[in-house]
């Protein structure tokens, strides 16, 4: 394989033209680095336009921004879906990175010892392009992932993956079921609620964490940037106090407090929901926890406790797969859950030059980690 650190011959190809793919972009181009972004869709930003339309960012504007472009102070604190999508649009442009939409990359693999490049990349219309080194910024929310639960096929009502949720209209006056208390479970469930839906239960498997997004003006996402290198247990503690003074106790309402500690879970990958409203709607009775889905039999839901519902339509927000095995799977460079071991600037040892930015869900916010490690790949690609 080519020293992807004295190769200057091939560009560093970079796939995906979402946040991290433009952030490593440009942190490349800074460090008078040649990339070249590639992208499946015709346009940037292609995951956020599809976004739910009420959808702003958990983190604050300050500390979303991604390297060499702040996003404009007219943007608000929380920033909407449409104003991610033009920040996005302009840093492409303020940056003059060179992208090159409409080609998928299907496999990567070590390129011949003749082509002078280190990685061949296998695209749409036959494509083979040579590159010194390749980041993988394909995006942590890549592929809609819906449960195999019995009975599914024969579900009789409207089932979605959260997905290809936009907004409540066609709710409006239905019985919805939203199995998954995630962020997005939980922010739809308000959603449908506000839009007229005539019931809104949220199926709930695992009791989440649920923190204010913002108390007395201090957002949950600097506390997180403060407490991720302390001791988890410490974390764990200072969490549950935090959460009884804080948060009210649901448990009358279904929804009672996690048996966990906060910190815990985050390591596990379980980032805690930033209450945009759930919890008012819980206490008033407006969003009804009720227990997992387990299984569908015609147009009912059958739950874990035994329940038999019969909703109109299920909202599954039940997380997402990185979808990462056929481009390297066959490199070694996965853990068992489909996701990159190394990160940021560094590579493994058996696939040197072959970078990931964007597939880690920090509490510090994924915006600002993105930029952190892309400035980190970039310096590790000039160096030589």
């Amino acid at each position: 394989m080519a020293n992807t650190t004295t190769d200057r011959h091939h560009p560093v190809y970079v796939i995906g033209g979402g946040p991290g793919g433009l952030a490593a972009a440009a942190a490349l181009r800074e460090q008078g680095v040649r990339a070249v972004v590639l992208e499946k869709s015709d346009a940037v930003g292609a995951s956020w336009r599809g976004h739910y339309d009420r959808l702003h960012l958990h983190t604050t504007r300050r500390l979303s921004g991604l390297p060499g472009l702040a996003m404009p102070r007219a943007f608000g604190r929380w920033v909407s879906r449409d104003n991610v999508v033009r920040y996005l649009e302009k840093y492409a442009e303020f940056h003059e990175l060179e992208i090159v939409t409409g080609v998928e990359v299907s496999r990567i693999e070590p390129g011949p010892r003749e082509s002078g490049g280190s990685w061949l990349l296998h695209a749409t219309g036959g494509r083979q392009l040579t590159g010194s080194a390749v980041v993988v910024a394909t995006g942590y929310n890549h592929t809609p992932y819906v449960p195999e639960w019995p009975g599914r096929d024969s579900y009789t009502g409207d089932l979605t993956h959260a997905r290809h949720y936009r907004n409540p209209r066609p709710y409006e006056g239905k019985d919805v079921l939203v199995v998954g208390t995630g962020n997005t479970g939980a922010e739809i469930a308000v959603d449908l609620v506000e839009g007229g839906a005539s019931r809104v239960r949220l199926a709930v498997r695992t009791v989440p964490h649920i923190v204010r997004r913002s108390t007395a003006g201090w957002p949950a996402q600097r506390t997180g940037i403060l407490v991720r290198r302390l001791p988890v247990r410490l974390v764990d503690r200072v969490g549950r106090l935090v959460s009884r003074i804080s948060v009210p106790d649901l448990t009358q309402h279904g929804l009672p407090r996690p048996d966990t500690g906060l910190y815990s879970r985050v390591k596990d990958g379980a980032i805690p929901v930033q209450d945009v409203g759930l919890l008012d709607a819980v206490r008033a009775g407006k969003v009804e926890p009720v227990a997992a889905l387990d299984s569908f039999e015609g147009g009912k839901a059958v739950l874990a406790d035994g329940t038999v519902i019969s909703p109109d339509a299920v909202i599954s927000a039940t997380g997402y797969r990185r979808a990462l095995e056929g481009l390297v799977g066959h490199l070694g460079v996965l853990d068992e859950r489909g996701t990159p071991v190394p990160h940021g600037g560094r590579a493994s040892a058996q696939a040197p030059g072959l970078y990931f930015v964007g597939f880690t869900n920090p509490i510090s916010g994924m915006l600002r980690e993105m930029a952190i490690d892309a400035r980190k790949i970039a310096r590790s690609l000039s160096r030589g």
